[in-house]
């Protein structure tokens, strides 16, 4: 699949969602933990498509809360994979949020998450085979 740098590249990945009220709090801000369910969620995709393993997460590093995430507002994650070990790789997540009906674009939420490949019974294998 080419270079580390290229499936590192590749491996980035983006969703967007639009933060509806079934998904906030009584401040009706984005829940924290919905916040952290969608990075880990697009942290895995990321960490699946740079290895084509099964992968599961390990830990998380800090995560930043830097802004509070209103109903209505659109939001951009995006995870990268920033560091590579034997089984496991790193993965930095964002969130931004953008105003619906505005450029207006900022970062409000980043962390990291680590991942380890797995084989068929759990156990850590080489989180890639070979590059070419």
């Amino acid at each position: 699949m080419g270079t580390l740098e290229e499936r590192i590249a590749k491996s980035e990945t983006h969703i967007f969602k639009a933060v509806f009220p079934s998904t906030t709090n009584h401040y009706d801000t984005l829940f924290g933990g919905t916040a952290l369910q969608l990075m880990d969620e697009v942290s895995f995709i990321c960490a699946t498509r740079f290895s084509r393993k099964k992968v599961v997460t390990i830990s998380t590093g800090q995560i930043d809360f830097k802004k509070a995430i209103p109903a209505g507002t659109l939001i951009e994650l995006v995870a990268k994979v920033i560091s590579v070990g034997t089984t496991s790789c790193k993965i930095h997540v964002d969130i931004f949020m953008e105003q619906m009906y505005s450029e207006l674009r900022e970062s409000v939420v980043s962390g990291t998450f680590s991942f380890v490949a797995v084989d068929e019974n759990k156990k850590p294998v080489a989180i890639l085979d070979h590059l070419a």
